[in-house]
């Protein structure tokens, strides 16, 4: 098993982690305490190695693969050189394990970790006196430095999936932004394609009557000016397309933005046949919450519910287990209100103090329907002469 992952020391947290394991080092004066009468010359050997030992460790988080693998053999030569003092060495071993599981494959850091603690068994039985245990202190070494060795090896291996799961969310931003603009390439030649051609034969066409029939070409150009202006009222909505997502769109959105946040996303959206404006209102509310959330609300849960009322409307609510107690509205809270305002719509707040907000989104049946009968825009009449003349001008 081999498991690269990132090095520990290039995460903020985990570099704090590493600064409180310093602490650790208080065990190498440990067994001073066991002495009856402690020479001035062992607390200095104890001092000493502590003062060699924190810039390697130092330098460890910042080196290079091959200098870490001899900086760490330095760390283990230091408990080799103090354990026959009556210092704590054995400390140093458990430092040395640690930094091992933080930046070699698997097996080789385990080989190694082994071959150390073999060597420190060696010089704990042949040089300490029989009175100080060597056996037991031994193996406790050996525990404990089996579970810093586990217990690094779980924090790098939980780096690297955070790792992946960031390169997770980057991808699917990138590809969902990839999508968008091929379907706006799309929109937009379609939409613009057909219009501009038509406009260009027009303006052709026009040229070649100016002449001749001034009052043919004068109806072709009425008709560039009507076709620019469909093509520009045209252009306009499906700016306001682009810019507002639905709401599957908006939650595909807000689960990523809650993920990063580490806040779970919980929805239902009931199959309702919603108008596409009432839609649009409907996503930037959700986006204004899902923003609101995360900069205001501490929660860990958000539910987003859609609902089909008794009497004929739909219901949004989106509920989070945050703090609560929104008492003043903001400016994103009033132009919520005045978007559900101008549809018909109205907004309900529930934000008790710790318990949380509720955010109800209410469409009655009336602004349903209404938006459901808007009828679309007359088309413009136009005269015979210009596309019998245009039909031409094609052939």
């Amino acid at each position: 098993m081999r498991l690269p992952g990132p090095s520990l020391d290039t995460q903020e947290h985990l570099l704090g982690w590493h600064l409180a394991s310093l602490l650790y080092l208080s065990f190498v004066f440990v067994p001073l305490f066991y002495w009856p009468v402690l020479p001035w010359w062992v607390v200095a050997v104890a001092v000493g190695s502590v003062a060699v030992f924190l810039p390697l460790y130092w330098a460890f988080y910042r080196a290079g693969a091959k200098a870490r693998l001899w900086l760490v053999l330095g760390v283990a030569a230091i408990g080799y050189t103090v354990l026959p003092f009556g210092a704590g060495g054995g400390t140093y071993l458990i430092f040395a394990a640690g930094m091992l599981a933080s930046f070699l494959p698997l097996w080789r850091g385990v080989s190694l970790t082994v071959l150390l603690f073999a060597v420190l068994g060696i010089v704990m039985i042949t040089t300490l006196p029989a009175m100080a245990m060597p056996v037991s202190g031994f193996l406790i070494h050996v525990l404990v430095g089996s579970i810093v060795y586990a217990g690094v090896l779980a924090a790098r291996s939980r780096e690297l999936r955070n790792a992946e799961l960031r390169l997770t969310q980057e991808e699917v931003r990138r590809l969902a932004s990839l999508a968008e603009r091929e379907r706006i390439g799309r929109d937009l030649h379609d939409l613009l394609g057909h219009t501009l051609s038509v406009v260009v034969l027009k303006s052709q066409l026009a040229a070649r009557l100016i002449e001749h029939d001034a009052r043919a070409a004068q109806d072709q150009i009425g008709e560039v000016e009507r076709v620019s202006r469909e093509a520009l009222t045209q252009v306009r909505e499906a700016v306001a397309g682009i810019r507002a997502n639905g709401l599957q769109a908006e939650l595909a959105a807000a689960r990523l933005a809650l993920l990063g946040g580490e806040i779970s996303l919980d929805h239902r959206l009931a199959p309702v046949e919603i108008p596409g404006n009432i839609e649009t209102t409907l996503a930037l509310a959700l986006r204004e919450s899902v923003t609101n959330v995360l900069r205001h609300a501490r929660a860990r849960r958000v539910e987003v519910e859609l609902t089909e009322e008794s009497r004929g409307g739909i219901a949004l609510r989106i509920a989070d287990d945050g703090r609560g107690g929104v008492a003043a509205e903001g400016h994103g809270l009033t132009g919520m209100r005045e978007r559900l305002r101008a549809i018909g719509g109205v907004v309900e707040i529930d934000s008790p103090q710790g318990g949380g907000t509720r955010l109800s989104l209410l469409v009655p049946r009336e602004a349903l329907s209404a938006a459901r009968r808007l009828p679309p825009a007359p088309p413009t009449p136009t005269k015979d002469k210009g596309p019998a003349l245009l039909e031409r001008g094609i052939a």
